[in-house]
């Protein structure tokens, strides 16, 4: 007996603390997906089954209907054109300016990095809605109100310096003499930076796409004040005008906002596995 119980496996003593962060999470988890599912099974069902059937319950007669009637209706087509055209020059340009601007912050010596990385970081500090009158001033006196330059080159201003503190903290723990040893063998700053920067940084770049992509689609204060010809609307003040016309008709009001976060959705599921080791590369390292 006593050799059995003395090959017997102790057990593992499960950790009080790591099961409750385990139900914490669960929790949080379940707080976050319940509005989600309100509005996709809200938007699957008529009319009457809304009012007579539970919130979260599934429609019993799924009513596609409702996304393509909500898409006609709410004009989607131009203001999905306007969105992805939007998004689709100011995130890649945003992410190669920023960039190719932390790359010379942290790997070339021009005496006043320091300076200039403040200068640069400034800019994040500021709130953009404290500078949403003299924005539209300058943007009507350069004649681009209502015009995808007008839009998109303030969301530039306003998105490069966060994104050069975060690819700055990742370039400046690349050695020097990497970049040192490149420059004797003949390379061009533009070489270094495409073939040995670029894909190293590929997990902080894919990070920093999800952030830009989502914030951009679903901007909305600056797009109010910049884009007031309904033709130049983006998704979020399509939404806005069409929540204010068929606000009585749920199925297709919550039809509409599932349009309008899908694309963002499927972006960050397709990025998200870069996007901690992504973040927390730039933020931690230098």
């Amino acid at each position: 007996m006593d050799d059995m119980s003395s090959t017997e496996t102790p057990r593992k003593r499960r950790d009080p603390v790591l099961i409750g962060l385990w139900i914490s999470l669960v929790a949080v988890a379940l707080i976050w997906l319940a509005p989600v599912v309100f509005i996709t099974f809200t938007s699957l069902k008529s009319e009457a089954e809304i009012f007579s059937s539970a919130a979260f319950a599934f429609p019993a007669d799924v009513q596609w209907s409702n996304y393509s009637v909500a898409w006609a209706k709410g004009n989607f087509n131009q203001t999905f054109v306007n969105s992805s055209v939007i998004t689709v020059v100011k995130v890649p340009l945003g992410l190669l300016i920023s960039a190719m601007a932390a790359y010379a912050l942290a790997q070339i010596n021009m005496g006043w990095n320091k300076l200039l990385l403040v200068f640069v970081l400034f800019g994040a500090m500021i709130p953009f809605q404290v500078m949403l009158a003299p924005l539209f001033t300058l943007v009507n006196s350069m004649g681009l109100i209502d015009t995808y330059p007008g839009i998109i080159l303030p969301y530039l201003a306003f998105g490069v310096p966060y994104q050069v503190f975060i690819l700055h903290g990742f370039f400046r723990a690349v050695p020097k003499e990497l970049t040192e040893a490149a420059l004797i063998d003949g390379a061009s700053h533009f070489t270094i930076f495409r073939r040995i920067f670029l894909p190293v940084s590929l997990p902080v770049l894919s990070a920093l796409l999800i952030l830009d992509f989502v914030s951009t689609w679903n901007e909305f204060a600056m797009a109010l004040v910049l884009l007031q010809d309904k033709n130049m609307w983006n998704l979020p003040l399509g939404l806005m005008s069409y929540q204010g016309q068929f606000s009585n008709n749920y199925g297709q009001l919550n039809a509409a906002i599932v349009m309008t976060v899908l694309p963002a959705t499927i972006v960050y599921l397709i990025f998200q596995r870069y996007f901690v080791s992504g973040l927390t590369s730039g933020a931690v390292k230098g």
